[in-house]
């Protein structure tokens, strides 16, 4: 079982950045995929980026350039650097972490761009 718990969070300006962290309970966090997804106002739930247990880094085209996904595995913490932050960004910001098949969700962050 694995409890996660996301913070920072909060309202930005347009051009802002904020840095998510994520931590997460339990043992072998090393071994888990981690992942942030986010959802916006009537939108559906997307993936923004995923980090493997090996460091590999993928991102949604919307943030590519923009986010960085990292990984402390001695804090089991993820973070997700959010750098030019605009309106479309504005989301509550989910941690998601996946191993053999389970997959465990943190309860969100509010991000919130807005002048």
């Amino acid at each position: 079982q694995v409890q996660l718990v996301e913070s920072g969070g909060g309202l930005v300006q347009p051009g802002g950045s904020l840095r998510l962290s994520c931590t997460a309970s339990g043992s072998f966090f090393s071994l888990y995929v981690m992942e942030w997804y986010r959802q916006g106002p009537g939108k559906q739930r997307e993936l923004v980026a995923t980090i493997t247990s090996r460091g590999t880094t993928n991102y949604a085209n919307a943030v590519k350039g923009r986010f960085t996904i990292s990984r402390d595995n001695a804090n089991n913490t993820v973070y997700l650097q959010m750098n030019s932050l605009n309106p479309e960004d504005t989301a509550v910001y989910y941690c998601y972490a996946e191993r053999s098949g389970r997959g465990y969700w943190g309860q969100g962050t509010q991000v919130t761009v807005s002048s």
